[in-house]
């Protein structure tokens, strides 16, 4: 099986299974920079109530969507969701945040949204298992190099993609992707604002992939 992974900036991504079931996460409107994602979708994940994250309006179709946590399966998609914070106090600045992991074909892919602090243990026995995990990078508004260094090893996923930081096409005071490359040590550019991830690449190497933002 072969999961599809496009990129359309910030948080929000399409994940597609083999049987082309569509998952959009955290859609955005149009203040923040990034071009409105034209696209169907069976899925919409919303991970926090903020206009850069939940706008579900802008999917076409009539998706199914998932703001609450808990634990659903949609098709052949099992989705769970797990409550976070959108900052390092409890939420008390920037409120909640969810947590989703989707085992698509077998693959798991975690969403870590607009998360700001690192996890507690039983958020991460919640979460379970993780093959590529959609991490924040950019800091200001959510984790930064530091805090995505500390949280991947929190998880140790095989496969990390960057997103929510910052490009030409956005204006938030958040870093480029670079800083967390460079705390990593490691990291490709793809070239590319899609990746098709199979099981046979979640090998013993661990790889950062970033997806590059396409107009």
């Amino acid at each position: 099986p072969v999961v599809k992974i496009r990129w359309f900036g910030h948080a929000c991504f399409l994940l597609e299974s083999q049987d082309g079931t569509k998952i959009i996460t955290d859609p955005f409107d149009g203040s923040v920079g990034y071009k409105i994602p034209m696209i169907e979708a069976d899925i919409v994940t919303v991970s926090h109530d903020h206009y850069d994250h939940n706008y579900v309006e802008g999917i076409q179709g009539d998706p199914q969507v998932i703001k609450f946590p808990g634990e659903c399966t949609i098709g052949n998609i099992s989705i769970n969701g797990v409550s976070a914070y959108h900052d390092e106090v409890k939420g008390a600045k920037r409120g909640p945040n969810i947590i989703y992991t989707f085992n698509i074909d077998g693959i798991k892919v975690c969403h870590l949204g607009d998360l700001g602090h690192l996890l507690s243990k039983t958020q991460l026995e919640d979460i379970g298992h993780v093959d590529v995990l959609l991490i924040p990078v950019g800091g200001t508004f959510t984790l930064d190099a530091e805090g995505a260094a500390a949280a991947v090893e929190q998880f140790s996923p095989k496969i990390i993609i960057p997103m929510h930081f910052k490009t030409p096409a956005v204006s938030m005071p958040i870093d480029p992707v670079e800083k967390f490359l460079e705390k990593m040590g490691h990291g490709e550019h793809l070239g590319s604002n899609i990746v098709e991830i199979t099981a046979d690449d979640l090998g013993d190497q661990q790889r950062i992939i970033v997806l590059d933002y396409e107009d």
